[in-house]
């Protein structure tokens, strides 16, 4: 390659990282949030899903992208709410309710979005990082989602929640020892409603970005399994929303070689390389999930499972 092409690859590698992140990010931040709080959620599939089309339908009804993101985080806070009722029920189990509100919420967009799927959305506004080149194709590269930056400020909020608030200290405590957060006399049913709500919530502002700004248009197949990636990214992370961001921003990175070779005229493998944020999926589960050990950072109560 030459040195332009060059340029051009790595900068199609950092935008396409920041772009396809940006999804990864808010599910990894939701995920993050419920699993503290000792649940975990297999339903952010269809949380995502269907906050994807929720966002799009908004967006397209009312002429405004910030009512379809607005929309989309409360489609996707209140399928996460059902999750989080059902599960406090007695001997309900997590895993079987996620499954099954993931194939309720898929199924409940699929069937609400046919008509969406030819109509155009206005888009959410995209941040130029990319004007310090000549290049047309670094500039149009590095067109940034901005939402990204709402997505690092709430990950460093939650971050410093968790250590410094009384909410973020009790969110822990339920999800290390819930027999000493009802000890000291809280709900531990009624902090996991609320921490898989909230989760919910952030995780439907990732699915308004799919619809919203990229691939930016409404289709079945829009979430290409992103928020079952979303619970390895959060054991990647070792439960930390700060580290969040770097395995979203990595996964991202890993999700835009195809196109990023593409972009310089290299159209060998671009489908081999469409898989690799799966490989890197397996990779996280095969090395961390060993049985009968405990992976540092995590939450007690799901280590006891």
């Amino acid at each position: 390659m030459t040195s332009d092409q060059i340029v051009i690859f790595l900068a199609g590698i950092v935008g396409g990282a920041l772009r396809v992140g940006v999804p990864f990010l808010f599910v990894s931040l939701g995920e993050c949030l419920t699993e503290k709080s000792g649940r975990v959620n297999l339903g952010l599939e269809g949380v995502l899903v269907l906050s994807a089309m929720t966002a799009f339908g908004a967006s397209y009804l009312s002429g405004s992208p910030w009512v379809g993101v607005l929309a989309g985080a409360l489609s996707g806070a209140l399928l996460a709410t059902l999750h989080g009722l059902l599960c406090s029920l007695p001997r309900v189990n997590d895993v079987a309710t996620g499954i099954a509100l993931m194939l309720l919420g898929m199924g409940l967009a699929f069937y609400l979005g046919k008509p969406l799927i030819q109509p155009q959305a206005p888009q959410i506004p995209s941040i130029p990082l990319g004007n310090w080149s000549d290049s047309a194709a670094v500039r149009a590269a590095l067109q940034v989602n901005a939402l990204l930056p709402i997505g690092l400020v709430l990950a460093a909020l939650m971050g410093w929640a968790f250590v410094n608030t009384r909410l973020g200290l009790l969110v822990r405590m339920a999800g290390d020892s819930a027999m000493a957060t009802r000890a000291l006399g809280y709900s531990v049913p009624g902090i996991r409603i609320a921490a898989t709500a909230a989760g919910g919530l952030i995780a439907g502002l990732g699915g308004a970005s799919l619809t919203l700004f990229y691939p930016g248009s409404w289709n079945e197949g829009i979430s290409s399994g992103q928020g079952l990636i979303a619970v390895a990214l959060v054991i990647f992370a070792r439960w930390s929303p700060m580290r969040c961001v770097g395995a979203a921003l990595l996964f991202g990175g890993a999700g835009a070689i195809g196109p990023a070779l593409q972009s310089v005229g290299i159209g060998w493998g671009y489908h081999l390389f469409n898989i690799v944020p799966y490989v890197l999926t397996l990779l996280i589960l095969v090395i961390s999930c060993r049985p009968g050990t405990v992976i540092p950072g995590s939450p007690g109560e799901l280590s006891s499972r």
